[in-house]
């Protein structure tokens, strides 16, 4: 936050360190949570930080608009960093602060503007997925054998739709190491009574042959529409590849990134090695631990948005049209 502690009477100076200490904490909580992958998903991701901002403006006394967006920007900061490759958190944080700072209100206005965003943000968020899963059941065939990796709302919407067109599907669903989210997929998949078998990542290739399709979802989708997601994502890309079949994402338009419009990169987010191993046990060997690997365009078939259908080339116009602002922006 940016505050000249100069400035203003000692009361002022204590009422702003109260509000950066009781908003930091809130946030950190959030960003805590995000961070450990106790909140996971970029879908509940996004969601959860829109949560953490309309309550930041519920709880903010912010007597000046200034002070009030200086505060709201310190909280989006603190978010962002959690999760650098989860484009749908910076997405989610700008597209709520833009609009606060676009806005020529005075406090009291401003943070009801930032709730009222904050919802139609989650509420968006939410019938987006629905929306993807009647679009993408429309490329689902009656006895497909799909073949998915990690965990995807945005999938699972796609899968659990066609099932319930009275498509009899099957699914293989990979367990995607070393945090297991391919085991949260089966989990749901057998609530719902859809037949699925649970492989280890490595044994993608060697199952290819009996699979019709492959969907996954994306963390983030860049302009040249290359995908990053949950690490093994690319192999399963080049198996379907070279069995020639079609490979489908299926995510949010709020993933796609817009910095990669002007030539930023996307970082790949390593987390502890500890996910993997005791370091302990392997002393004078590293151990590496990538969150996220890039598929590049020319694997992808199809990318499915709640916008409707697209080939992974059109990613720049989703980008142009739906993130402009936030390019001219930076």
């Amino acid at each position: 936050m940016m505050v000249n502690l100069s400035e203003g009477c000692d009361t002022q100076v204590q009422t702003i360190r109260r509000l950066v200490s009781m908003v930091c904490k809130e946030v950190k909580v959030t960003a805590e949570k995000i961070s450990k992958m106790e909140i996971r998903g970029a879908g509940k991701i996004a969601r959860s930080v829109a949560e953490v901002l309309k309550a930041c403006a519920k709880s903010s006394e912010a007597k000046g608009a200034k002070e009030f967006v200086e505060e709201l920007e310190e909280a989006g900061n603190k978010l962002i960093s959690a999760r650098p490759s989860a484009v749908s958190l910076p997405n989610a944080v700008r597209f709520i602060i833009n609009r606060i700072k676009t806005a020529n209100l005075n406090a009291k206005k401003l943070k009801e503007l930032t709730i009222k965003t904050a919802d139609k943000f989650i509420e968006d968020s939410k019938k987006a997925v629905e929306r993807i899963g009647e679009i993408g059941a429309r490329r689902i065939a009656d006895g497909d054998v799909i073949m998915t990796h990690c965990h995807s709302l945005a999938v699972l919407s796609v899968i659990k739709t066609s099932w319930r067109q009275g498509k009899k599907i099957k699914v293989i669903a990979t367990e995607s190491r070393p945090r297991y989210q391919g085991h949260i997929t089966v989990r749901e998949l057998i609530k719902e009574g859809i037949p699925c078998t649970l492989i280890v990542d490595s044994a993608v290739r060697a199952f290819m042959k009996q699979v019709d399709k492959v969907i996954v979802g994306a963390d983030s989708i860049a302009a040249n529409g290359a995908v990053v997601n949950k690490i093994g994502t690319s192999q399963l890309a080049l198996a379907a590849h070279e069995a020639r079949v079609l490979f489908l994402v299926a995510a949010e338009s709020y993933k796609f990134h817009p910095q990669t419009l002007v030539g930023e990169l996307v970082e790949i987010e390593e987390r502890s090695a500890r996910e993997i191993a005791n370091p302990q046990d392997f002393k004078g060997a590293k151990i590496r631990n990538p969150a996220f690997d890039v598929t590049p365009p020319e694997y992808i078939d199809l990318i499915i948005t709640e916008k409707g259908v697209m080939p992974p080339q059109a990613a720049i116009l989703v980008i142009k049209e739906e993130f402009g602002w936030a390019v001219a922006g930076e």
